[in-house]
């Protein structure tokens, strides 16, 4: 006799306000990495002579444009967070919509390792550009006591 294969995976069951807590903690790691683009945003323009000065320049241009296309990224997942959020009523609402709350666990999942991926490649980036700006500022101190 032969078994069907279960598409069920083995799922931990949260509870509506640990998907809340979850999702509000992604939320606020998005807003600070959207503040922390705006300063990294601003140091690079602010040492973009020096940077070229530096000829660092063809070193720097990949690092700036992840950190564009994370600023760029951010917003779309900060939509689809908010979103994941605002549906949260399905798991709360006390009617047994099972196929609807799998889905939604389903896609809180996906979200959870769409944040964490972004925050792996973001912080890449953003470790980068420190040390680039580092090197810059290093010569800059080094020329200017040369001088």
């Amino acid at each position: 006799m032969e078994t069907k294969s279960s598409k069920r995976r083995l799922r931990e069951w949260f509870s509506a306000e640990e998907l809340h807590e979850e999702s509000k903690k992604w939320t606020s790691e998005l807003k600070f990495a959207r503040d922390e683009q705006k300063f990294l945003n601003h140091m690079v323009k602010d040492y973009t002579l020096d940077i070229i000065d530096s000829d660092m320049f063809k070193t720097v241009q990949p690092v700036v444009e992840s950190l564009n296309k994370s600023e760029k990224d951010l917003v779309e997942l900060f939509k689809k967070v908010q979103l994941h959020e605002n549906q949260l009523q399905i798991m709360v609402d006390e009617v047994n919509q099972e196929r609807m709350e799998e889905a939604y666990l389903d896609t809180h999942s996906d979200l959870g390792r769409e944040v964490e991926d972004y925050f792996v490649n973001y912080r890449d980036s953003k470790t980068k550009i420190f040390d680039i700006v580092s090197n810059v500022i290093k010569r800059k101190k080094q020329k200017r006591l040369l001088n």
